[in-house]
């Protein structure tokens, strides 16, 4: 999918987002309440010009985060949830940005909340991945690439290789290096599980990510572009990661390519 957002007044990302009321009723088991936190929308604010790469398009970026909050809470059995609503705000010093088109909700610990994951840039060391908690903390980051001015586009998160765990995938500098890395969460961390060289999804001065992940019959493929354009992309794990080319790349065969075959 060719998903494009406007960079100003803010970038917002909605397709993940769960609606406010997560369940008709509650069953409690024990005794005592219980309360979970699940960020039901997220988007970035206070816009600035601190670190002017200009790789998405204008000078903005962004330098806070607000994350709407939902508490879920019961004290009894068999009855309606109490919903509580509040709106957090996610500041970064003066030597951070969030470098990014807009935030993506996803459960990445598989608990039935949303934590956000956004593309944060350090003045000095560029760009790394970030996954940020309901409250408002961050539980995991990629190391920052390494220097100024160096950025990575996300792909999209989702078990990709079936063993239970949800996985990060993202383009490593898409302009430069051109190189695919898998991540996969579990106990609270990142860890690298795959580099493939030789793939992008991004063109300097896009305002928007091109590709991102498909599920057909069960089976999860990332979707993205071959190092000069020329090809779609298909990388799937079986038995290890395997890449092979689609068909050749316009923004209507990305399109079709994103579908599952009929």
């Amino acid at each position: 999918m060719l998903s494009k957002a406007p960079r100003l007044p803010a970038r917002l990302w909605q397709h993940r987002a769960r609606g406010a009321v997560l369940a008709l009723s509650v069953w409690l088991t024990g005794m005592g309440p219980a309360a979970a936190d699940t960020i039901t929308s997220a988007r970035f604010t206070e816009p600035t010009t601190r670190y002017a790469h200009g790789v998405l398009g204008d000078d903005i970026e962004y330098g806070a985060l607000e994350l709407k909050v939902s508490n879920t809470s019961t004290k009894t059995l068999f009855i309606q949830p109490v919903y509580k609503r509040s709106v957090l705000t996610i500041k970064l010093p003066l030597d951070r940005v969030f470098e990014d088109l807009s935030p993506r909700l996803v459960d990445i610990n598989l608990d039935g909340s949303n934590e956000v994951i956004v593309v944060e840039s350090n003045v000095h060391a560029g760009a790394q991945l970030a996954i940020y908690d309901a409250r408002g903390e961050k539980i995991a980051a990629t190391p920052h690439i390494g220097t100024r001015f160096r950025w990575l586009a996300p792909i999209g998160a989702a078990d990709l290789d079936g063993d239970g765990l949800v996985e990060i995938a993202y383009i490593d500098r898409p302009h430069l290096a051109k190189t695919l890395r898998i991540w996969r969460f579990q106990n609270s961390a990142l860890t690298e599980i795959a580099t493939l060289p030789g793939l992008t999804n991004h063109q300097i001065g896009e305002d928007f990510i091109t590709g991102g992940i498909r599920k057909c019959g069960g089976n999860r493929e990332i979707i993205v572009v071959n190092a000069d354009w020329s090809s779609i992309v298909s990388v799937n794990y079986d038995d290890g990661w395997k890449k092979r080319e689609l068909l050749p790349f316009t923004p209507s065969a990305m399109k079709g390519a994103l579908t599952c075959p009929k």
